[in-house]
């Protein structure tokens, strides 16, 4: 029956466990909810298999990270909670949002670089910039900015094409998903920042 359901729709079972965790993950995050933590904590350790097997390096590195800033984020959550437990949206200036994008940037040209030139990677300036992007936007996410939202949707736009590029159908999927729920986020956070 498990093989039917794999043929049909693709994947495997810890690629279906890791997008429902990820899925869980992400409506948590736009509801400010600190329970977000224990279903991305899943979701990257699984990413981390998934990709290294399809030889998507920067993005099973990228899960390291990810395990690691999610500590960094909770602790910053558990800071900044409102009285309703939610956590509160923290102001970012204009000025240090472009500073980010622009070591973004050069993140992205090293990487793109050092993934072509010493790796068999599969798509080494695809998966960099997606690896690169990922890494700003975690950051930003886990200091509470509402302009970590605007580049998970440009993240999940080049995902969608590069996993299912890779023929990882259910996580190009996942990442559609991801890209309406971060515009769903981005507004939901906006008119919390505004309400602050």
């Amino acid at each position: 029956m498990m093989d039917f359901f794999f043929g049909m729709v693709g994947g495997t079972l810890i690629e279906w466990i890791a997008v429902t965790c990820g899925l869980i993950n992400v409506v948590l995050i736009i509801r400010r909810s600190i329970w977000n933590y224990p279903f991305g904590f899943v979701m990257v350790t699984l990413y981390f298999f998934i990709f290294w097997d399809y030889r998507l390096y920067s993005d099973a590195l990228l899960q390291v990270y990810f395990f690691f800033i999610q500590f960094y984020g909770l602790w910053i959550w558990l800071q900044g909670r409102a009285s309703d437990g939610r956590i509160r949206v923290a102001p970012l200036k204009h000025q240090t949002f472009a500073l980010y994008l622009a070591i973004t940037a050069a993140a992205w040209m090293a990487i793109s670089w050092l993934m072509a030139t010493y790796t068999d990677a599969a798509a080494p300036r695809w998966d960099a910039a997606v690896a690169a992007l990922s890494v700003t936007a975690q950051f930003l996410m886990s200091r509470r900015h509402l302009e970590s939202w605007l580049l998970w949707i440009v993240v999940d736009v080049l995902a969608i094409g590069l996993f299912y590029t890779r023929d990882l159908v259910p996580t190009a999927a996942l990442y559609a998903v991801f890209l309406g729920l971060a515009i769903t986020g981005y507004l939901q956070w906006r008119n919390a920042e505004k309400d602050a």
